[in-house]
């Protein structure tokens, strides 16, 4: 089964929170995330098959309204990118290092959708809104070559949907920071 995913955030939380109840509603989706972000915004991610996503976000910009700040639905979203909403994305070895930061936390799961299909990298983390005044971040690692390749084409795949505020390829990490990232 192909799997989708759909995003909508919004302004307010209690907005948020009416959509989210919605937009579950709506489809059979799963409710991979309802929580506030900073600052003051609410995130909503489904997932599915692409018909359900679409309509459940369909029906989550509707009853949003004028509180949606971004949105989206992916078909076919990398395999990488749910473990790495959970920060739990790390399999192996930390080489050169990738990371994109975004102005709103739905063009960053675009980022790393794009990201991980263009090149041979590994989505460690995308990290949401909490605690950074709205912006988000996702960070890649693999050989040099691949994350820059990565980091290009998930600057590009934000699109309209951005900004990207910030991105920066590490080459070789030093033993004490990477230890800092596990």
């Amino acid at each position: 089964m192909v799997r989708a995913i759909g995003c909508i955030e919004l302004n307010s939380i209690a907005m948020g929170m009416h959509t989210a109840d919605e937009m579950a509603k709506a489809a059979l989706v799963d409710l991979v995330m309802a929580r506030p972000t900073c600052p003051g915004r609410y995130l909503v991610v489904v997932a599915g098959d692409t018909g359900a996503v679409q309509s459940s976000v369909d029906t989550g910009r509707a009853i949003g309204g004028e509180m949606v700040v971004d949105s989206f639905v992916l078909a076919n979203v990398h395999a990488d990118v749910f473990p790495a909403l959970s920060g739990t994305g790390l399999r192996g070895a930390v080489n050169a290092l990738g990371v994109i930061e975004t102005s709103t936390t739905a063009s960053c799961i675009l980022a790393a959708d794009a990201a991980a299909k263009a090149a041979q990298v590994e989505l460690l983390e995308i990290r949401f809104a909490a605690g950074l005044g709205g912006k988000a971040f996702v960070v890649m690692t693999g050989d040099v070559g691949s994350v820059k390749a990565a980091v290009e084409a998930g600057v590009a795949g934000v699109g309209e949907s951005g900004p990207v505020l910030s991105h920066i390829v590490i080459p070789s990490p030093s033993a004490e920071f990477k230890a800092q990232l596990l």
